[in-house]
């Protein structure tokens, strides 16, 4: 029988600490909020500078000015919105414009929060894979997790991929111009593979990705970015370890290695699917080696998405290897070693990726 010895209490850091709690409280709570101004258009509604009233606002966007007056009042208490209480109206800044009103930004934020509202709706069937230890795959998510995961990381590609990430990788960006086969290893619904696509018009590309639902989206949106894209590339439901052999330049895997139950499999699937002088490109969130490098803001939300989404899927597979989203470089470089490769480097960061180059 365990005794518990009574510990004092200090009040002044006990305050303290639920002045922490009820930011996180009120943070959660306001992710549904985000969520709905962003579906209504009432970030939309704000943009441009120019002060608006309740009225004004609601009127604008088709919705009830008895519920946007306290969807206000909170986004203002939360720093999302800037009220003058000398006039009663509403603005804001062109950063908060920037995060919540643009989706071309790369900064926009949306996405993250509908992503976060599907992954609680799950959370009783979590609870219950803490008790049993089995996964719980990403086919079985709510929905908002697929369409909320496309426009959390989209933005990201938007304003890297081509520009940065790709150029960071030897002789890649030549070969593409020229005209290359590409593999896009779970693709979801198409994004990174379609950019490629656009910025690319000489090669050819095939997206993988075991989610039949995704596999259709990604279809459509290739549809959707006319010919030129729709013409050249593929889309095709399969398992990361069935990839198949071919002489690709490249493959890529975004953000899901960690996902995977057997990542060595799934590397070692690409690594015989890229010519002898292909490149592996893996970019994974960004994270140090150790728990210690990791407990920062950043760190938080990467190991509850791992709690709640990487870890139960990466269970739920063959393998169970179980990385997280917080695998660090040295961690992923054994990985890609045992998986064959002989070359692993580090290619580049961004303030939330790490990008890795693995060639045979």
């Amino acid at each position: 029988m365990t005794v518990l010895t009574t510990r004092a209490v200090d009040p002044d850091r006990l305050n303290a600490f639920l002045g922490q709690v009820i930011g996180d409280l009120g943070a959660t709570i306001s992710a549904a909020l985000v969520v709905i101004g962003d579906r209504l258009g009432l970030y939309r509604g704000l943009r441009g500078g120019v002060p608006v009233t309740t009225d004004e606002l609601a009127e604008r966007t088709g919705t009830a000015a008895a519920y946007v007056a306290p969807w206000l009042a909170n986004q203002a208490a939360g720093g999302y919105v800037v009220y003058d209480p000398a006039t009663q109206n509403w603005t804001m800044t062109p950063e908060q414009e920037a995060a919540l009103a643009d989706p071309d930004s790369p900064a926009f934020f949306p996405g993250s929060m509908q992503l976060a509202l599907g992954i609680l709706r799950d959370v009783t069937a979590i609870e219950e894979r803490f008790r049993t230890g089995d996964g719980f795959g990403w086919h079985e998510h709510d929905d908002d997790l697929f369409s909320g995961t496309e426009r959390f990381f989209r933005p990201g590609y938007v304003a890297n991929l081509v520009s940065t990430w790709l150029p960071a990788l030897d002789g890649v960006v030549d070969r593409l111009h020229a005209g290359a086969d590409v593999v896009d290893v779970g693709c979801g619904h198409g994004a990174s593979t379609i950019l490629m696509a656009q910025a690319f018009p000489r090669s050819r590309f095939l997206g993988l990705d075991y989610h039949e639902a995704s596999i259709a989206t990604a279809r459509r949106r290739a549809v959707d970015a006319g010919v030129g894209v729709a013409e050249r590339t593929r889309f095709e439901v399969a398992d990361a370890g069935d990839v198949p052999a071919g002489t690709a330049a490249l493959v890529t895997m975004f953000d899901c290695l960690h996902d995977m139950g057997d990542p060595v499999a799934a590397a070692r699937a690409a690594l015989h699917s890229l010519s002898p002088d292909g490149v592996l490109m893996v970019v994974e969130p960004l994270a140090g080696d150790r728990t210690e490098d990791n407990l920062h803001a950043l760190g938080r939300v990467f190991y509850g998405a791992s709690t709640l989404v990487c870890t139960p899927s990466s269970l739920s597979q063959p393998g169970r290897r179980a990385l997280g989203a917080q695998a660090g470089p040295e961690l992923l470089t054994s990985v890609l070693r045992d998986a064959g490769f002989t070359r692993v480097r580090i290619a580049t960061t961004s303030p939330v990726n790490l990008v890795i180059e693995a060639r045979p």
